[in-house]
């Protein structure tokens, strides 16, 4: 993918987060939610591709914009996959806590993993893990290896992992191999890509959470040369049927590379509200204060990317 166009890609995350973050802490996830996918899409017709949806806000039935299999850009430059979620961590924002973000991947056709809305089990790791994980594995064993391939003592690993009934038994396991836990409420997308971060104080992230989510965490991942594995547990049937009707196997185990296909991936996110991946939107005399990432697997770059947006010059 071309460095142009990645950059604007940043501008969709960006155009997203600024205008849902009015919206943080007033109590109405729906407006927020809108306000992100109807300025995200908006900045799309501007950006000179081909985009076509393999991961929205819903099925073309059930959402009015961003929906799966919905055509992006002005139909000129490259044909290529498009993975969003326009506003992560929505309840998050919409009382006042922290982690949300804006985000997106995308890549040529075909290479991202047209997922279910369905719950996936993930296990996602940074470079220095790479190759050293095994989803099937007991948790102690997977921790043991981590640690190893990190330099730590397993007591000094932490693990992040969402704060859900379904993980009671994971989180005793994790705490009786001695490591330690990071409880998240929401934000599987950050915490997955933590690992890969420097000084993030995540060294893994375990558990189930959303498949659309694990896609493009395995984006990013690829970007950092980190690893994800996940395996699809649907808790619905029509998201079983809907694995079935894509062709996807519930027994696989699924890896970085069959969830983000191919060496060039984009990540790109910004920050609405402070977490531990970006700070969040600032509001300032003139406008507002934005930070972002972007990523792309083909260079394997990170650019930080704060940009000052003057609402008297905002077109």
């Amino acid at each position: 993918m071309e460095r142009n166009l990645a950059l604007e890609l940043v501008r969709v995350t960006e155009a997203a987060a600024i205008s849902c973050a009015p919206w943080m802490g007033k109590g109405d996830k729906n407006k927020a939610d809108k306000a992100a996918v109807d300025a995200m899409r908006q900045r799309f017709n501007f950006v000179d591709f081909k985009g076509r949806v393999v991961i929205g806000e819903g099925e073309k039935d059930e959402a009015p914009m961003l929906y799966v299999g919905e055509e992006l850009g002005t139909g000129n430059g490259p044909e290529m996959d498009i993975a969003i979620d326009p506003l992560e961590c929505t309840s998050n924002l919409a009382n006042g806590k922290p982690n949300a973000i804006s985000v997106l991947a995308a890549g040529p056709k075909g290479s991202l993993l047209n997922a279910p809305g369905s719950y996936m089990d993930q296990l996602s790791v940074g470079p220095e893990a790479k190759g050293c994980i095994d989803i099937t594995d007991s948790v102690k064993n997977n921790l043991k290896n981590i640690a190893k391939a990190l330099g730590k003592d397993i007591e000094d690993v932490t693990v992040a992992i969402l704060e859900r009934p379904r993980h009671e038994e994971m989180i005793k396991q994790i705490r009786k191999a001695g490591s330690r836990v990071r409880l998240i409420e929401h934000g599987t997308i950050s915490a997955g890509i933590a690992p890969a971060m420097p000084n993030s104080g995540i060294d893994v992230m375990m558990g189930i959470g959303g498949a659309p989510e694990g896609v493009i965490t395995a984006a990013a991942l690829k970007c950092v040369g980190g690893e994800i594995q996940g395996v699809l547990k649907p808790h619905k049937e029509e998201f079983k049927k809907q694995a079935e009707e894509r062709g996807l196997d519930l027994q696989k185990v699924y890896t970085t590379d069959d969830l983000a296909k191919g060496n060039n991936i984009v990540f790109a996110a910004t920050g609405i509200s402070d977490g531990p991946l970006l700070k969040g939107v600032v509001f300032t005399k003139y406008g507002w204060l934005t930070r972002s990432l972007v990523m792309r697997s083909k260079s394997g770059t990170i650019r930080y990317i704060e940009t000052h947006h003057h609402e008297s010059l905002k077109k």
